[in-house]
């Protein structure tokens, strides 16, 4: 099919809704960067980040195979296109050419600063964080109509993420939060038989942790930012390969987000937290759309109501003798002697009433509840050349015709946006290809970004570009106020 626009200033110029950026990059200058973790921790921290880099981003040949080291990222950053490198690193040029490039307002997230999160030193870390969000701070200060920064909240405790939670909010002004989307941590038994890091498991917060992470949500809350999670799971479980980092790279994102989505559903926080909204960035919705329908599934099949029919003590012995009796074969009646009856499971566990409603949790009563929660707390980042995209809006396809939502991110300053003039181009053909509709391009780029952020914060976008258009599609909320000074 013919294109109808030749660029994405025209595009733009042809809607009548702003598009919102829910995931763009910075670029960090890092000498800047390790300027402010001086400030923060001293010259030592910055000496120990150093080191902590060399081990985890330069290991020796032998290293990385004796430990299984995965082939690490290389190349990842534009550099052809000088002007879209020094776009993503320099906010006063970006804020320069968002007519050109098709947008209205971009949240920002960093790109070394993704990291920061996972160093297992207890002490480098939340001074790493701090650094990386005092940097994304005042550089962007001074663009704040257009722009705007995300913070990374490190997650391994619930008092160190509550501590940068509030000194992001309360003392940089900041009103997007980044927690890690999961915490790898030592499994005590391996750790005591020398294993290390080869045994571990990944705490995601909504199940089986040692940690209480309700006091966390309750920030977010409180602060009025939505918990926003963009940490991949490269070098973890079968993304191990030596020699491809493509093979690594396939689907990371979607498999951390998909485990923590099931974990804070599971787990019953969004029944706890119904007003706080959850987004997974730059995995695509299409594992949204099937753990959607898995949960659903699962609902029919493994609720306690459901479960009555695997109940063992309801089997009919004396009919299941007797069908045995007459149908069994000759090498089955030799093999089997006794009650031909048998429940290995019953045998190796003991029926616990407490452990069969695994939805005692999260309230759900019924397949519509999964539903409901699921769609209006739950948000996917997609990026504009995913063609899976229009899943989300397949309500004939997805169960009890759900429509679920998704955030628009241009990842540019990213290896997989070699132009950014073109990225609002690429979002825009499958509504040419009549793939979505221009309904459904205005949920992608501008309601559901606008539902997001508003949903703690009615002020979000209060003195942006966007303002009066937000207030327009939200006639109901107060007029875009800030948010109630938090207790």
């Amino acid at each position: 099919m013919t294109r109808g626009h030749g660029s994405a200033a025209e595009i733009r110029a042809g809607l009548d809704h702003p598009v919102i950026d829910s995931d763009g990059h910075l670029i960090e200058f890092l000498p800047a960067v390790m300027s402010y973790l001086v400030e923060v921790a001293g010259q030592q921290a910055a000496t120990r980040y150093g080191e902590w880099m060399r081990q985890n981003y330069a290991p020796t040949p032998e290293r990385q195979r004796d430990e299984r080291i995965m082939k690490l990222p290389f190349w990842t950053l534009p550099t052809k296109n000088t002007r879209d490198r020094a776009t993503a690193g320099l906010p006063a040029l970006l804020s320069e050419r968002m007519e050109e490039l098709g947008f209205d307002f971009s949240v920002l997230f960093p790109t070394m600063g993704l990291g920061a999160c996972e160093v297992d030193d207890d002490e480098l870390r939340p001074a790493l964080c701090r650094a990386f969000n005092r940097y994304n701070a005042e550089l962007l200060a001074e663009h704040s109509g257009r722009l705007t920064g995300a913070a990374v909240i490190p997650m391994h405790t619930p008092a160190e993420a509550i501590a940068e939670l509030d000194f992001v909010v309360r003392e940089l002004n900041m009103k997007v939060v980044m927690p890690a989307t999961y915490v790898r941590r030592p499994v005590p038994a391996a750790e005591r038989r020398g294993a290390g890091r080869l045994g571990e498991w990944h705490d995601t917060y909504g199940l089986d942790s040692d940690h209480d992470y309700d006091p966390v949500w309750r920030k977010c809350l409180d602060l009025g930012v939505n918990p926003i999670f963009h940490t991949g799971t490269l070098g973890v479980g079968t993304r191990r390969s030596l020699s491809s980092y493509v093979h690594n790279h396939l689907g990371h994102f979607a498999a951390a987000g998909e485990a923590t989505c099931r974990a804070l559903f599971l787990g019953g926080v969004t029944r706890r937290f119904p007003e706080l909204r959850f987004a997974f960035l730059e995995g695509g919705v299409a594992w949204g759309c099937r753990l959607y329908a898995d949960l659903v599934g699962h609902f029919k099949t493994r609720s306690r109501p459901a479960l009555e029919s695997c109940d063992p003590a309801r089997v009919d012995r004396d009919l299941f003798e007797d069908l045995y009796r007459r149908h069994a074969s000759r090498m089955l009646r030799d093999r089997v002697a006794g009650p031909a009856f048998q429940d290995p499971q019953v045998a190796a566990t003991e029926r616990r009433e407490d452990q069969l409603d695994e939805w005692r949790s999260c309230g759900i009563e019924t397949a519509e509840d999964v539903r409901t929660r699921f769609v209006e707390s739950f948000y996917f980042g997609c990026e504009a050349d995913d063609p899976l995209t229009g899943w989300a809006y397949a309500s004939t396809m997805n169960p009890l015709g759900a429509r679920l939502r998704t955030l628009f991110g241009s990842d540019i300053g990213h290896f997989d946006v070699p132009d950014m003039a073109q990225v609002l181009v690429e979002a825009w053909e499958p509504v040419e290809d009549e793939k979505i509709s221009a309904g459904d391009f205005r949920d992608f780029v501008f309601e559901n970004p606008v539902r997001f952020w508003t949903a703690t914060n009615p002020g979000f976008f209060r003195g942006t570009s966007v303002e009066s258009a937000v207030e327009a599609f939200l006639p109901r909320q107060p007029s875009c106020a800030p948010p109630s000074t938090p207790s």
